[in-house]
């Protein structure tokens, strides 16, 4: 290992067009490396190493909150809790699939469109494991079993595969080197308008409880993760504070770390508000969906995943018709 020699590290005069960050002028892998110049890149200091480490590491805190549960009482065994473990696997996928995605995606031009493919399908698919566990256990009691909440499950399966579509296109076309901005404010709609639509029961529960002055115990929490999801969304459309000062935040500081971070401390919190949730819906017996089934779990989850490797498929094969950059 000590005989491995590290990558050189370029400026971004050095790098071609579509690997630059704005504010970020140094730090670069080069941007044909091999599979293991990735891996070791992992442990040198990069403009790329806490984006890395910062969705690493909180994947794992997610898969053991998942083993828990599926060891804990019920488990697998009480169809109550499936859209909870559905959702747990979504945030387990999401992490995992952005930090390979920031390891590896140097490797050529063509392995960096395939790893952002997979990335932006995996926080689809956590909207979808957000929506199932909002159907379930977050709808206030007078929407329960209404028509918008029978419709609410499958028009979530249906945002999950535009969003997947319209982020893979936006990323993979002219757009995001002639049209950066374009391309930008397209995979940001792709993320919120999902986002907006999983958590129109939630504001509508903010809006009663406002009126009401309800003491439930898991709208605050809730409040907690949407203040860190709007201030996430803030900081990946604002590009700040590198914007500001440029060079100053190229390894440690800059928004795509700060955004990982506040996303994953969203996450948490939202994880925390879904089992306060689930915990006093029960308690209080109030009325409760029908219990979800397969069908509704691991049918919908499994019909994104085949739509969603689907379009990955379809933009990866048109890479095959873009010419690779070259290396200044």
């Amino acid at each position: 290992m000590l005989s491995l020699k590290l990558p050189r590290l370029l400026s971004i005069n050095q790098v071609p067009k579509g690997y630059r960050e704005q504010g970020i002028l140094f730090g670069y892998r080069p941007p044909r490396s091999s599979a293991a110049d990735c891996l070791l890149s992992v442990f040198q200091m990069t403009n790329e190493t806490l984006n890395i480490w910062t969705h690493f590491v909180p994947a794992w805190y997610f898969v053991w909150t998942l083993v828990g549960r599926l060891r804990g009482p019920g488990g697998r065994e009480d169809p109550h809790t499936w859209p909870l473990l559905a959702y747990l696997l979504t945030c387990c996928i999401y992490p995992l699939a952005s930090s390979c995605a920031h390891t590896f995606s140097t490797m050529s031009t063509r392995a960096r469109h395939i790893c952002y493919f997979f990335d932006y399908a995996a926080l689809s698919m956590y909207s979808l494991g957000s929506a199932l566990a909002y159907s379930a256990y977050i709808f206030p009691a007078e929407w329960v079993n209404s028509t918008f909440h029978h419709c609410y499950v499958p028009i979530a399966v249906f945002n999950t595969v535009i969003s997947t579509s319209l982020s893979c296109y936006s990323a993979k076309t002219f757009l995001e080197v002639e049209r950066p901005r374009l391309s930008k404010a397209s995979r940001t709609l792709a993320f919120v308008y999902p986002y907006l639509f999983d958590s129109v029961p939630l504001f509508y529960r903010f809006y009663r409880c406002a009126a009401q002055s309800c003491t439930e115990a898991a709208i605050l929490v809730h409040y907690k993760h949407t203040l860190f999801a709007f201030l996430t969304c803030f900081i990946f459309a604002s590009h700040l504070p590198e914007r500001l000062a440029p060079g100053h935040f190229d390894y440690i500081g800059h928004s795509h770390q700060v955004f990982h971070v506040c996303g994953i401390v969203g996450t948490h919190f939202q994880m925390e508000a879904v089992m306060l949730d689930m915990a006093e819906r029960r308690g209080r017996l109030l009325p409760t969906p029908p219990l979800p089934s397969s069908l509704q779990t691991l049918g919908s989850m499994g019909v994104c995943v085949a739509m969603s490797l689907a379009v990955i498929g379809l933009c990866s094969v048109s890479l095959r018709f873009m010419p690779e950059p070259l290396q200044r």
